[in-house]
């Protein structure tokens, strides 16, 4: 039985040669098996540029229904013939906007449950009637953070098409009873991308929408919102809780309300950058008897647009930010997964929801998407659009989201 696909192979292997010469200096050319992971590998160096060599010999490799790759072996450029040709399946887009449609409700019951003024001592059935009751209370909750969703998950959607790239339309994933009703949002890529180009193109594009979004909705929340003083000690607050600071979101109260919020009483005798610092990290000491702004919907769905952000952007895996580090190191990218997951398990220590994500990028964190031609490289706006990534991440980053206060 693997004579015959041997001979096949060598035979796929010697009637592509021809082509793969008219854009290859080729050194050596082996056949395999669909064992191997090809049919067909040519070794040696392109004698034109990788995408236009891409693009002449791509025609050649489906006519004989193999799927061709680029790929970098020290010096060496290597053409690879993959078994079969990649054929991307109709969805259904009824599932997306049936997800869709329930991720508005669950949404929306969660504005309504974050504006809810009423009774506290109340049994549970009586409390969801009351917020389901009040639902229209959380159309602008809503409306703010699914626009900040739907910018972000379009983004990606969009730049996919416009390079040609088979891709699903997105998937909400409706989450009652949390914070913001929801868990998200994706998307999935139907094929490989291209090259490099285009899968940072497809990756970044998603982040950076959602953010011209949520900028604007967070600036208006926050014009919404009203800064009081906070409880002189915890005893007139039990269970306080209190989002957490980037430093966009840091900067953008400031813009807003000319103050660094929440505002201490004392800085306690630390320098205020060290203040800051500190409670950036470590959501402490709490301030009692300061200022802090009394969050709207609106800038609540601001602020969780900002959170969504950053964690798309963790630089590791099928996240946004490992598909921008993965352009910029390549295979590189590989040495950061254990790095992220100590910064993760170290952070968890006052978030213990960084243990989760931890945990998820240990099993889910060493893939990455890797392009059709990993030959290749980035152009010079490129690259300045994957730092302007990273830059990102570090300006939305929210080292402890939320922090709650006990006595």
């Amino acid at each position: 039985m693997d004579r015959p696909m041997q001979i096949d192979a060598l035979s796929l292997a010697e009637g592509l040669l021809p082509a793969v010469r008219q854009v290859m200096d080729v050194r050596e050319f082996t056949s395999g098996r669909q064992e191997h992971g090809f049919l067909a590998r040519y070794r040696g160096r392109l004698t034109l540029p990788s995408e236009q060599a891409y693009e002449r010999l791509e025609p050649f490799f489906a006519k004989a229904q193999t799927t061709l790759a680029f790929r970098s072996d020290g010096d060496d450029h290597v053409v690879l013939a993959l078994p079969g040709r990649i054929r991307p399946r109709p969805s259904n887009p009824w599932i997306n906007l049936g997800l869709f449609l329930l991720t508005v409700l669950s949404v929306m019951f969660a504005g309504a449950l974050y504006t809810y003024n009423g009774p506290a001592d109340v049994s549970a059935r009586e409390l969801l009637m009351a917020v389901l009751r009040s639902m229209p209370d959380g159309i602008p909750f809503a409306a703010s953070l699914l626009a900040i969703l739907l910018a972000h998950e379009f983004g990606h959607y969009l730049a996919a098409r416009y390079h040609g790239t088979a891709v699903t339309l997105p998937y909400f994933i409706p989450f009652p009873g949390n914070y913001f009703g929801t868990m998200g949002a994706f998307i999935q890529l139907k094929e490989p991308p291209r090259n490099r180009k285009v899968l940072l193109d497809i990756g970044i594009a998603g982040p950076l929408a959602g953010l011209v979004v949520a900028i604007p909705v967070l600036i208006l929340g926050l014009a919404l919102s009203r800064v009081e003083m906070l409880p002189s000690s915890l005893a007139q607050a039990p269970g306080l809780t209190l989002e957490g600071n980037s430093i966009l979101y840091l900067g953008l109260k400031y813009l807003v309300k000319g103050e660094l919020l929440p505002s201490p009483q004392s800085y306690g005798g630390l320098h205020p950058a060290l203040y800051w610092i500190r409670y950036i990290f470590l959501g402490m000491p709490f301030p009692f008897g300061g200022r802090d702004v009394m969050l709207h919907p609106v800038a609540w769905a601001g602020w969780a647009g900002l959170l969504v952000t950053a964690l798309n952007l963790i630089p590791v895996g099928q996240l946004d930010g490992g598909h921008t580090i993965f352009v910029l190191l390549g295979r590189r990218a590989l040495r950061l997964w254990p790095v992220v997951i100590v910064a993760l398990m170290a952070l968890g220590t006052v978030w213990p929801g960084w243990w989760l994500w931890a945990a998820l990028i240990f099993f889910l964190g060493r893939t990455y998407a890797e392009p059709l031609d990993d030959i290749t490289r980035l152009d010079g706006k490129r690259k300045a659009l994957a730092v302007l990534g990273l830059v990102v991440f570090f300006l939305v980053f929210t080292p402890v989201p939320l922090r709650s206060f006990f006595p």
